[in-house]
């Protein structure tokens, strides 16, 4: 079903990019290096980092906290950015820097609009919708092959290296987690084909005799996967944070590898509005957003008490919960070669054709170079 889902929101995009007035194949204004970019006061060279390095114990770009200081626009914006839900750890930036008022400061009054990405491309692609929160996933690469303008402009978090979210596997007789062969295996999923985690199953994958055209999938809510993967109703699963703590350690169980460390799969995507229509606001958004990660999300933001009880009621979660997981590395940086990774497990997994789309088409890192003063 995701798989027919994918490829048939991938034909809408194709179909609508068509007639649309932003469609078109040609670089947005944001790429067009015509900008001034002035070095930031508390953003030196730890600002920035080379985007080339997929060192797993890489440290990501920081300035000082409270930097970058907002440049407040000279009229008030009002922008929309949708995402998926307002109650995961990794839309917390979002939720603070609103509650904090770092978008205020900087003349941006937001909206947060809960939509899957699915509903929200469309939308982002004519402009109704000024960014998504979500991550390059196989319907966003379909509707740039389609002519949409989007582009993924900054990223969002990697695990830590302490996480065990991920692939989890039902031990048989004689196995062990290093000897796991992952071929006619069931796997139990919420996600689905066309996701992100395609990429870094795949990496699981081949490292335990199987691939992505060599499993079978099934797709489950939430609630099911953990419980599917215990009575035996698959016999591997996707674990995502906090389910994984209720089989770590178990006997008959065995965490097989989750996300590349360092490696950011998602984050925010701009599209036309941002891009073309207004770049100073594009620019003015990922400010308040690095700023936010800077001030409240630098290190280990979990080790004070006091800022888990703020967190779990700014997301609506419980304490417990929040504080039983590693605080995620968040990082507003994009590694080079992650989308050509990307589609390269999508068409594995028979939710994309065709060549891949290069990286020029697909990413834009100059606008949060922009804000923390960064000059190529």
């Amino acid at each position: 079903m995701r798989r027919r889902l994918a490829l048939v929101v991938g034909a809408l995009l194709v179909s609508a990019a068509c007639s649309s007035p932003s469609a078109g194949t040609s670089a947005p204004k944001a790429d067009e290096r015509t900008r001034t970019v002035r070095p930031v006061e508390g953003c030196g060279t730890g600002s920035w980092t080379d985007p080339a390095d997929l060192a797993p114990d890489r440290s990501p770009a920081r300035c000082r906290p409270g930097s970058p200081p907002p440049r407040r626009l000279p009229e008030p914006r009002k922008l929309t950015i949708a995402t998926g839900t307002l109650g995961a750890e990794y839309v917390a930036p979002l939720r603070v820097a609103l509650d904090k008022g770092e978008f205020e400061k900087e003349g941006l009054d937001i909206t947060l609009k809960v939509l899957p990405t699915p509903e929200a491309l469309p939308l982002l692609a004519k402009g109704e919708i000024d960014a998504l929160w979500a991550a390059p996933e196989a319907a966003v690469m379909n509707g740039v092959r389609g002519g949409f303008t989007i582009r993924w402009v900054a990223g969002n978090f990697s695990p830590d290296p302490k996480s065990r979210s991920g692939l989890w596997v039902r031990l048989k007789d004689g196995e062990t987690a290093t000897a796991v062969r992952m071929a006619d295996r069931r796997l139990g999923t919420m996600i689905g084909k066309g996701s992100v985690i395609a990429y870094p199953m795949e990496q699981v994958l081949e490292r335990h005799g199987g691939g992505l055209d060599r499993i079978r999938y099934q797709q489950l809510g939430s609630a099911d996967v953990l419980t599917a993967l215990q009575n035996g109703g698959v016999d591997s699963a996707w674990l995502l944070d906090p389910v994984w703590r209720r089989g770590d350690g178990q006997p008959g169980y065995a965490f097989l590898g989750g996300q590349p460390a360092g490696e950011p799969l998602g984050g925010m995507l701009y599209g036309p509005s941002l891009l073309n229509d207004d770049v100073d606001a594009g620019v003015a958004l990922l400010r308040a957003y690095i700023r936010t990660v800077n001030t409240y999300f630098a290190g280990d933001y979990k080790r004070k008490e006091s800022y888990v009880t703020y967190l779990a009621g700014l997301l609506k979660t419980d304490a417990a919960i929040l504080r039983s997981t590693p605080s995620l590395r968040m990082d507003w940086e994009i590694r080079t070669g992650t989308t050509d990774r990307l589609q390269a497990a999508y068409r594995a997994q028979g939710v994309a054709e065709g060549e891949s789309l290069p990286e020029s088409q697909t990413v834009t890192r100059s606008l949060y170079e922009e804000a923390v003063g960064h000059r190529r």
